[in-house]
């Protein structure tokens, strides 16, 4: 097996707006792609989508060498996978098709290649199924565009090898990539299982007349989003404690999870939960006092506004 630092060819098989924007990714970080897709126009329009891209890609910064003439848009699956030292799968998220298309993949790439699946939800364990090699398949979920967002979450199923796991998440590592390596599947992952409790809270308080869609997006772009751009939900609880930091938190705010602030049923604050999200949070800060992380966030808040044009030179320089 190639190792993830020595690959130079990688395959991605679904060519739409994810397995695009992997195309665009890898092209960019220098490699060899192979692409496939069945639909009779994906290739011109998998290169309209790398054409676009392309801005973003050079103010981020190519790889020496790199070029978009490294795409190879082959006829068929088997072609495309052929000489692969990585396979990314990006097929429409219907369990019965990614089933066949993983055991297809399976039977046509070099033995010992690692196989993932761009899925955004489907536990591996439910894909693998019929599948030669199941040791092999890994998921390696992205988030919309990949060549643009640096997160992918990686985790296998009941029959992945734990070394193609690891093998998986070095290689997109190598990749650019900013990777949560999951110790246990569960559907939906991480980002998109917190994505999904915020997205099914503004349905219901559209349907139920409470907010405009205008609100709803102008309440995270304008407020919490601007932090979560630089700490997570639970560093920045964690701040509201002031200097006693989540623990005071927890203590003064934690009665407020009986509230009815949302639809969904809180979990009991008990002291295993009360001292994991504690301890938690002192592992994230990694040795930063409180000030440290009030000073971190307030400067990318800063860069934030800026680079959205939001704030202008002055504002900046007060």
């Amino acid at each position: 097996m190639t190792s993830p630092e020595n690959v130079r060819r990688v395959a991605c098989v679904g060519a739409g707006v994810i397995g695009g924007g992997w195309v665009a990714h890898f092209l960019a970080r220098g490699y060899e792609v192979t692409a496939w897709d069945p639909a009779p126009d994906a290739e011109p329009r998998l290169r309209r989508l790398v054409e676009a891209a392309w801005p973003t890609l050079t103010r981020l910064g190519l790889a020496e060498g790199t070029s978009t003439d490294r795409l190879t848009v082959t006829g068929t699956l088997e072609q495309a996978v052929a000489d692969a030292e990585f396979v990314q799968e990006s097929a429409p998220e219907k369990l019965a098709l990614k089933r066949d298309l993983l055991a297809r993949l399976d039977a046509a790439t070099p033995p010992g290649v690692v196989i993932a699946s761009s899925t955004s939800g489907y536990p591996m364990t439910d894909m693998q199924t019929t599948a030669a090699d199941p040791s092999r398949l890994v998921v390696g979920h992205p988030f919309n565009p990949p060549y643009l967002i640096p997160l992918v979450e990686v985790v296998g199923g009941e029959r992945t090898d734990a070394a193609a796991v690891a093998w998986a998440s070095r290689f997109y590592e190598v990749a650019g990539k900013s990777v949560i390596t999951m110790d246990n599947e569960v559907p939906g992952f991480i980002a998109n299982r917190l994505q999904e409790a915020l997205w099914r809270e503004a349905l219901h308080m559209v349907a139920s007349g409470e907010a405009t869609v205008r609100d709803i997006d102008l309440s995270i772009t304008e407020g919490p989003g601007l932090r979560w751009a630089v700490m997570g939900p639970m560093l920045t609880f964690a701040l509201a404690g002031g200097e006693g930091g989540m623990a005071h938190m927890l203590d003064h705010f934690g009665p407020s999870l009986k509230s009815p602030w949302t639809r969904l049923a809180a979990p009991e604050l008990d002291k295993e939960l009360y001292d994991a999200v504690v301890a938690g949070c002192d592992e994230a800060a990694d040795g930063r006092s409180i000030a440290d992380l009030v000073a971190e966030r307030d400067r990318g808040v800063v860069e934030v506004l800026r680079a959205t044009g939001r704030l202008g030179p002055e504002e900046d320089s007060r």
